[in-house]
């Protein structure tokens, strides 16, 4: 039972007794499977344009930026840096003092090659009185991790993973936050204005100004932009109870509720707030040094045309409809691009009169839009492309995470090993309706495909309540389209020695 104490707590928070009720019985219940019908694949809801396809899409994009649409570039920025440096943590604790798991080697022996060496050198210098080099030659190796990692040195670990420096070039070393900074110039500049928005912690908010005042400003001249960059933080109203694992609301030692962040879910506020005809999502630590750009510019622009030339005949279609003056033939139109273009079936759409099936086609056209791109599996982990049963009896392309499949059907498990394709979160997003009033976004996601994840505090188990995904069930009830990208537009750094690849050199 809640006690006053415990709804004052709620009402600080922002949400009722009745939501977090209702958290606590859907940990106790758990959340349905999703219904597969298969894992998508190129010809089988992926697109794969041809040359001259893309050409044309990329033209469309770029007449699009001519015509003085507001363009937005959001960014989830808010993970900390820490597991980045598991491995070097492990180092910290462990009872040698020299490198020896392949990990390490390869982190000492390459250390020249990161672009923070020279901030890591002088901070070394500070405070051991000697460089990288000469500590190297002493054995002294976790004095160099730890002048990396601890507050007293670079602080790597306590940072986010945006405001690392990932780069080198000659003029300076970049964080990741630039190159999205440089990204926005190249492909989502408008009137001359790139608008950029981070999605941070509230404990890092403040680094991320303090380094766009640094930065802003070099990049605006360089690529002859304005920047408008914004910054949000995960609302307080998003977080979920946490639950022990009998499904008793889980206290603090002071017998306070734990709540937790609800996951990257709670983004769909964030998302909500934009303003923007079209917003690129990309996650911070996906980047690449400018000599490798071309490729993710080129596929960011041709996702963006897909999206833009698939919503101006959405608009035209529900401009028809408004009209009340078609025929029967425009209708079977209609029909063949929601189901073939927009990859959205029914399979009982013959038996609908004409009246049912105009609803039906307003309701399917008229929703938040977004064009995905898909790399080839390459064994990375993240949610699958596939095609799903809906609530309401329709199929339609999702992104899957692997928690979201039924491990005792043999057949899911199958389709999710041997998928060909994976989603890198590269998504280009429109959210205003065609009378360009903006969507509210809360309103197209699939509540029963939460999850439930075992963490623990203090020493105890804990079951968390994540929210519907923000590339899963947040976006469940969007058109949603896929399109096959190179892997040359994936780079993810998980660890710091991924920023050792060719591509981050």
């Amino acid at each position: 039972m809640l006690s006053q104490k415990d709804l004052k707590q709620i009402s600080l928070i922002g949400i009722t007794e009745e939501q977090v009720e209702h958290q606590l019985d859907d940990i106790k219940k758990g959340f349905p499977f999703l219904k597969i019908e298969s894992a998508a694949s190129v010809g089988k809801g992926i697109m794969s344009p041809s040359e001259n396809e893309m050409n044309d899409y990329l033209a469309k994009w770029d007449a699009y930026l001519n015509g003085g649409h507001k363009i937005v570039k959001f960014v989830p920025a808010s993970g900390a840096a820490s597991r980045m440096f598991k491995n070097l943590y492990s180092f910290l604790d462990a009872d040698y003092s020299k490198p020896e798991t392949e990990f390490e080697k390869v982190f000492f022996e390459n250390i020249k090659k990161f672009a923070f060496k020279k901030e890591l050198c002088n901070t070394c210098k500070r405070n051991e009185g000697k460089c990288v080099t000469c500590l190297i030659d002493n054995g002294e190796y976790k004095a160099i991790v730890e002048n990396l990692l601890e507050p007293r040195g670079l602080n790597y670990g306590k940072l986010p993973k945006g405001l690392l420096l990932f780069h080198s070039y000659d003029d300076g070393p970049r964080t990741p936050m630039e190159e999205h900074l440089v990204e926005a110039a190249l492909y989502a500049k408008s009137d001359g204005k790139a608008n950029v928005h981070f999605t941070v912690s509230h404990d890092h908010i403040e680094l991320f100004k303090q380094k766009v005042a640094e930065k802003a400003d070099k990049y605006a001249a360089m690529f002859n932009v304005k920047y408008d960059i914004s910054f949000s933080e995960q609302k307080a109203n998003t977080d979920t109870i946490a639950a022990n694992p009998d499904n008793t609301a889980f206290r603090n030692e002071d017998g306070s509720l734990l709540f937790r962040p609800g996951g990257h879910g709670a983004l769909i506020e964030n998302l909500n707030d934009i303003d923007a005809d079209v917003i690129f999502i990309k996650n911070i630590d996906n980047v690449v040094p400018d000599r490798l750009k071309d490729d993710t510019v080129k596929y960011k622009k041709l996702l963006a045309g897909i999206l833009v030339d698939l919503q101006s005949r959405a608009f035209a279609y529900l401009n028809l409809l408004d009209t009340g003056k078609y025929t029967h033939a425009q209708l079977e139109e209609i029909i063949r691009f929601v189901q073939r273009d927009l990859c959205c079936r029914r399979t009982d759409i013959k038996e609908l009169e004409d009246a049912e099936l105009v609803i039906y086609l307003r309701n399917k056209l008229n929703r938040p839009m977004r064009v995905c791109g898909m790399v080839k599996n390459v064994g990375e982990p993240g949610g699958g492309p596939f095609l799903c049963y809906n609530q309401d009896g329709t199929v339609s392309l999702q992104i899957l995470e692997s928690s979201q499949i039924d491990k005792s059907n043999d057949e899911y498990v199958r389709m999710f090993k041997e998928g060909t394709h994976f989603n890198p979160v590269d998504l280009v997003c429109a959210t205003k309706d065609y009378k360009g009033r903006p969507f509210h976004l809360p309103d197209f996601v699939d509540k029963s495909t939460g999850f439930i994840s075992s963490k623990s505090k203090n020493g105890k188990e804990l079951k968390a309540l994540e929210l519907p995904g923000l590339w899963n069930g947040a976006m469940s009830d969007w058109n949603t389209v896929f399109v096959e990208v190179p892997i040359s537009t994936f780079n993810p750094v998980k660890t710091v020695n991924d920023l050792l690849r060719e591509q981050h050199q």
